[in-house]
């Protein structure tokens, strides 16, 4: 028959196998735990009697049900009230504002169209008044020509140079020349009424002229000397007038040419004073669409150990100049050397430049400047932090009801993680930094991206290491602190202690004077939780804490890693703007356009605004934590920005290789004792590996010199494997594991592979390799003491002591010291032991024999001689 078990038929009835056992214990039918087996006459007596219990539940059930139902719907019809209120009040709120937004416009229009107004009447009222002062002047105007008046007097030199060089007329010849004129003056006149008679006369006049000529008179008269006289004044006149007639016109020209000079000079100056305001002008809009501050335009960014060379090239001035300065300031420098920060400052400001000298973090960040009416208000971001097991990440979980720290390897938090939380209808954004003191790095990150910081410290453990770094990364960073005092629920809890401690570094509670805030917390038992978030809340409106969600976004990378399916991938906080699937951004090295973007819970979100927390998909390679993102219009631009930062980045690396040179030839050799222990190192993100590379640098490698010749996100390959085998490396995998080429091919090149979990296991055995590569010491070892009772003089050998041997055993190998009155007189070798007469490689304690020093005789009784090895140890540090 058909046999069933006691907890299966408990499961079939919905209960737990003890009540079904109590209702067996009822009925009276044997059963003794719930894997007792019921035959199939008590199963038919079981189901008949458990019927009505069975009918009764289930009517509670759906009892059940049908409430949960109708206050859901209950519960939907008051939401979709209240959604309907909020509706209609938006409308009237939108329509109130579209009404106020139309009067406005109407009022600005009916402005603008007064001022138009305005500005016509003044305009036609000015040229009716410069119609009424200008002076009419109707005469035909002549345009001269500066060309043809110069060949005019041109040629009027030449006429008056032709004329010099003719003979001059003799005086007899200019008054023939006058006479004749006047006689053709006479004929003129006389012609008009003349009659034959007078014809006549003076026909006969004129022949007894020529007869007197021709008798031979040469005497002229006196008023004919005179008119010669006269004629050469005036001739002399006219010349001297048309000289200086010339000379004026000369003059002139030469006025208007340098008139004419002056006016394309004038107009050259204005457009290139055009030109110079056009490209102020586009600068500053370049500024505005950056959201630069335009107070920062004309300061000089200036890199940090900038040569002479370069200084002068940003500067715009001449080297010489700046060697000049150095040169009197008492630090003559070349071209290509380096100068100080001060020395740039000092040599800036005596040109008369304002200069930033930049950082090569602040080389590669980006400063905004917002307009105080665009800035909203925005969520809180909160870093926790603090040693290392004090609860950083349970208290995360208590917050938002996870359970991160169970999945933590070694229950540590490895990489910066953020998350946000709804409370009260406000969001508060969070970011859990790791505790471990390798982490320092990460956690100074977190703190430079914060706005407020909560010192977690256990009750039953006090302040720590970790403890007071995290205090002095939060007050670099100038960000509040919010003390959360946890565990305060385990045996010998004490936060007054803690309080007490914490106020040696500082960090001073409320209620004792100070203005951090305490809260008394149990994040495994929850308790304080809510009091410790109304004191972020509260902390929150008391920063007023703003941004511009309206611009292109910016912000930081807190974490970013390889991944297979999907590539890089980059935990972002924004800071400000709003960041969109499909913007082309720069973060650091790596460029890209946002493919996807995922919240602290898996959603795939459309846009990010500021202090939100989200991982974007897209970029072209993994960026290095803690670098700053922004968007750019085009992608272009974004390309050129990476380009332009890697070129740099790859010719620093290029330029720190030194090579050898005479000067440091004898430095390289002595370089050449110091051994080497080469690494390959690859993670599962990139804050793991700044975090181990901070601490091997933090090792001594004075003696053995630790190289990271390679470091990259993602698994360990075979190009890993090969390099390895090259430079003679071993490979350390942090939270990543070797693929199957790379296993093999190490396992045949003969390549270590170490892959850990925990990061501090790593840095032990790292620590532990280069201990045992250590040069080992030399250690003293004391083998035994010997008293010299009398000394023998032997043949060939010189002075011999007969000694005792008081303490150990000296052996024929072993140093010796020859003390008297405790006083070192020699250190040296021995020559010879004897025991009788026979040589013996060593002498035990209470025997009897001789001892010879080498190269030495002035052995005295009473001497002690002491043995001793030089042995080598192995170094432990």
């Amino acid at each position: 028959m058909a046999k069933i078990r006691v907890h299966d038929l408990a499961k079939e009835y919905g209960m737990t196998s003890k009540e079904m056992l109590g209702h067996l214990k009822e009925m009276k039918i044997p059963a003794s735990s719930a894997s007792s087996s019921l035959e199939d006459a008590y199963l038919s007596m079981v189901r008949k009697k458990l019927a009505p219990i069975m009918e009764a539940r289930a009517a509670e059930i759906e009892a059940a049900k049908a409430a949960e139902a109708a206050a859901k719907a209950e519960e939907e019809a008051v939401a979709k009230a209240k959604a309907e209120e909020e509706r209609i009040a938006a409308e009237q709120r939108r329509a109130a504002e579209r009404a106020e937004e139309e009067k406005r416009r109407a009022a600005e229009k009916a402005e603008k169209e007064r001022l138009a107004a305005e500005k016509a009447e003044a305009e036609r009222k000015a040229a009716e008044e410069a119609e009424k002062m200008r002076v009419k002047d109707t005469a035909p105007k002549a345009i001269p020509s500066m060309t043809s008046l110069l060949d005019q007097i041109a040629a009027q030199q030449k006429v008056l140079e032709q004329q010099k060089t003719e003979e001059p007329p003799t005086k007899k010849e200019r008054a023939a020349k006058k006479e004749g004129g006047r006689r053709n003056n006479r004929r003129k006149a006389a012609a008009v009424d003349t009659t034959p008679e007078d014809v006549a006369g003076a026909q006969a006049k004129a022949e007894a002229e020529s007869s007197n000529s021709k008798r031979g008179r040469s005497r002229k008269p006196r008023h004919e000397q005179e008119e010669d006289r006269y004629t050469r004044m005036a001739r002399e006149a006219e010349e001297y007038n048309r000289d200086h007639v010339l000379a004026e016109a000369r003059a002139a020209v030469e006025e208007a040419s340098k008139e004419s000079t002056g006016r394309r000079k004038k107009r050259k100056e204005r457009r290139q004073k055009q030109a110079e305001e056009a490209a102020e002008q586009a600068r500053i809009e370049q500024a505005l669409a950056n959201d630069q501050d335009l107070s920062q335009l004309d300061t000089v960014k200036v890199p940090q150990g900038s040569t002479v060379a370069e200084l002068a090239d940003l500067l715009g001035v001449p080297a010489n100049d700046i060697i000049k300065r150095l040169f009197l300031l008492g630090t003559p420098l070349t071209m290509t050397q380096s100068m100080t920060d001060e020395l740039i400052e000092l040599v800036a400001d005596d040109l008369g430049a304002d200069v930033k000298v930049m950082s090569k973090e602040e080389e590669n960040s980006f400063t905004f400047y917002d307009d105080p009416k665009h800035l909203q208000p925005r969520p809180p971001v909160v870093t926790v932090m603090g040693h290392v097991d004090h609860g950083k990440t349970s208290l995360l979980d208590a917050i938002r009801h996870t359970g991160v720290a169970a999945g933590e390897a070694g229950g540590i938090t490895q990489a910066i993680g953020a998350s946000q939380v709804t409370i009260k209808d406000r969001t508060i954004t969070f970011i859990d930094t790791p505790g471990h003191e390798t982490f320092t790095a990460m956690r100074a990150r977190g703190a430079r991206v914060t706005d407020i910081v909560i010192l977690i410290v256990a009750a039953d453990d006090g302040v720590m290491p970790q403890t007071i770094e995290s205090i002095n990364h939060a007050k670099a960073a100038d960000v509040p602190i919010i003390v959360a005092v946890n565990k305060v629920d385990k045996p010998g809890a004490d936060p007054t202690r803690v309080r007490q401690e914490l106020t040696e570094y500082g960090v001073i509670p409320e209620e004792w004077g100070g203005s951090n805030m305490f809260v008394d917390i149990s994040a495994k038992q929850k308790i304080g939780i809510d009091d410790l978030l109304e004191s972020i809340l509260l902390e929150a409106d008391v920063l007023e804490l703003k941004g511009n969600p309206s611009t292109f976004a910016s912000g930081n990378v807190l974490e970013a890693k390889l991944d297979r399916g999907r590539g890089s991938v980059a935990t972002v906080l924004v800071t400000r703007g709003t960041l969109r699937v499909g913007d082309a951004l720069v973060a650091g090295m790596s460029f890209g356009r946002v493919r996807a973007m995922v919240d602290s819970k898996g959603n795939t979100v459309a846009e990010a605004g500021p202090s939100d927390a989200v991982e974007i998909l897209g970029l072209q390679s993994v960026p290095m934590a803690g670098d700053e993102f922004r968007v750019f219009s085009d992608e272009r631009d974004a390309r050129d920005l990476a380009d332009q930062r890697a070129l740099k980045a790859r010719i620093e690396e290029q330029n720190r290789v030194k090579h050898v040179t005479l000067e440091n030839l004898f430095d390289t050799m002595a370089d050449a004792e110091v051994k080497e222990l080469n690494l390959i190192i690859k993670a599962d993100v990139q804050g793991s590996i700044e975090a181990l590379q901070d601490s091997l640098d933090k090792m001594d490698q004075s003696e053995v010199r630790i190289n990271t010749i390679h470091s990259a996100v993602g698994a360990i390959t075979e190009t890993d494997v090969v390099l390895a085998d090259a430079s003679n490396a071993i490979i350390i995998g942090f939270g990543v594991r070797p693929e199957a080429k790379a296993r093999a091919a190490a396992e045949r090149q003969g390549v270590e592979i170490r892959s850990y979990s925990v990061i501090y296991k790593a840095i032990e055995d790292i620590d532990a390799a280069r201990i045992g590569m250590l040069k080992p010491t030399e250690q003293e070892v004391q083998t035994g003491t010997a008293e010299v009772r009398d000394t023998f003089k032997v043949p060939k050998v010189g002075i011999a002591a007969g000694c005792m041997i008081i303490e150990g055993e000296i052996a024929r190998d072993d140093q010796v010291r020859l003390v008297r009155d405790g006083i070192v007189v020699f250190d040296g070798k021995i020559a010879s032991l004897r025991r009788f007469k026979d040589d013996v490689k060593s002498v035990k304690s209470g025997f009897e024999c001789g001892i010879g020093l080498e190269n030495y005789q002035d052995i005295h009784p009473g001497d002690l001689i002491e043995g001793y090895k030089i042995v080598q140890v192995a170094r432990t540090e």
